[in-house]
């Protein structure tokens, strides 16, 4: 359900909001199927036009770091948990492998929401179908053939705040281990205690929400613990951005008032070895 959900918020970014899009993405709307409708009325609510802000910033931040990565030298992207991305899809850079890591239902349901839609799959995109009671993350690439001996970059969206702590820190740990030039780029949540009392009552609504639907939220961190947790695992150059750093970045000047609230449940971060 919240894979299809955002997918749907990006999918309505390429309907509803005006040029230039903050992601452009073609692929966005076809993947959902004939089913899809950006309901204007619905997605016009200020609160959804947020969260679709939140949607698409992130993909953006973390292609655009992904872009600095492969023209730097890196060749290999790895999607951990990505749902319905769809990056490999229009992926601009003919030297990049695509590697898309999910469980296997996920994975299985998103290749028949590909073939339905008559979209290919790239010869440069593998898929890693993972159940992580069976196998390591760290062995399903290597079975994939995912070079551990050269730098990648690895896209992490909406995956953390599900996990416990040690599943956390063992895929930072993996990351943190290859070598220079390689990254990672991703999302989180912040603590209760960092968020203001105002927007307390929305993050707890929103926990809610996804508890109800089968897929609790487990983890958080304060800014600073987020920081340390990095510089542990051994990254070196390490940036953290919020609501206000992404609006000057991505949604100053638009015409549609598109935007993030000025205060934010998650940050993102990039952290490079």
């Amino acid at each position: 359900m919240t894979a299809r959900g955002v997918a749907s918020r990006r999918a309505a970014h390429q309907v509803l909001d005006d040029h230039p899009k903050v992601l452009d993405d073609p692929i966005a709307v076809p993947i959902l199927g004939p089913e899809f409708f950006a309901d204007p009325e619905r997605h016009s609510d200020p609160r959804s036009r947020a969260f679709r802000a939140w949607m698409v910033a992130r993909s953006r931040f973390t292609e655009d770091n992904l872009a600095e990565a492969v023209a730097s030298g890196v060749d290999q992207y790895v999607l951990l948990g990505a749902g319905l991305d769809t990056f490999a899809y229009r992926n601009p850079f003919p030297g990049l492998h695509v590697f898309e890591v999910d469980v296997p239902a996920m994975q299985e349901w998103k290749r028949e929401m590909l073939k339905a839609a008559a979209i290919p799959e790239p010869a440069n995109l593998t898929f890693i179908s993972l159940d992580f009671e069976h196998k390591t993350l760290v062995s399903a690439l290597a079975e994939a053939g995912f070079d551990s001996g050269r730098p990648a970059f690895f896209g992490w969206l909406g995956v953390i705040p599900y996990l416990t702590l040690g599943a956390f820190r063992t895929t930072l740990d993996l990351i943190a281990a290859m070598p220079a030039g390689s990254g990672v780029a991703f999302d989180y949540s912040l603590a209760y205690e960092e968020l203001s009392p105002r927007l307390i009552p929305a993050a707890k609504s929103l926990a809610a929400r996804v508890a109800a639907a089968g897929e609790p939220f487990q983890l958080f961190f304060r800014t600073e613990q987020m920081e340390d947790e990095l510089k542990s695992a051994g990254f070196g150059r390490i940036e953290q951005v919020d609501s206000v750093d992404l609006n000057a970045r991505y949604f100053a000047g638009r015409s549609d008032g598109l935007g993030l609230a000025g205060e934010g449940l998650g940050k993102l971060a990039v952290a490079w070895v």
